[in-house]
């Protein structure tokens, strides 16, 4: 990787993101706790949550990633809030096809996931910006489950 790839990848709005992640506080009593790892850099994003009337209420995130991944997580973290389900795992599905398959930008309220733009190049990346919406449609499902038994 060269130096201006890094510049590129690296850029000032990816690192702000990563400096200012939202919803940090683990929950004290989650419905559902997942924690994903990307087996290819190590990053993990552990989310807890509570779903109310099949959306998310309270949402907690403890991630420990690369700047990518913090990116990620800060901004999902603003917009997760009163998401369902099928809300998360259509932003899951968009940021994977933006990154890689050239598709479009996550609809919003996730369209600032655009800043990950220049990863697209990076694959090597791309797990660790995925784990934390991975997470939360993973805890979402897990949640809805235990509500059923």
């Amino acid at each position: 990787m060269s130096d201006a790839d890094l510049i590129k990848l690296y850029s000032g709005r990816i690192l702000e993101l990563a400096a200012d992640i939202p919803l940090t506080d683990r929950l004290p009593a989650p419905q559902a706790t997942i924690k994903k790892r990307s087996p290819l850099c190590g990053s993990t994003v552990t989310v807890d949550l509570v779903i109310d009337a099949g959306h998310i209420s309270e949402f907690g995130q403890d991630v420990k990633a690369c700047a990518l991944g913090q990116a990620a997580a800060s901004i999902i973290g603003a917009n997760i809030i009163g998401r369902s389900h099928a809300e998360v795992e259509t932003a899951r599905d968009q940021l994977k096809s933006m990154l890689k398959d050239g598709g479009p930008v996550p609809d919003a309220p996730f369209d600032g996931l655009e800043a990950l733009l220049p990863a697209r190049d990076f694959k090597n990346r791309h797990a660790s910006i995925l784990l934390t919406l991975e997470a939360t449609a993973e805890a979402m499902a897990e949640a809805e489950n235990a509500a059923c038994a």
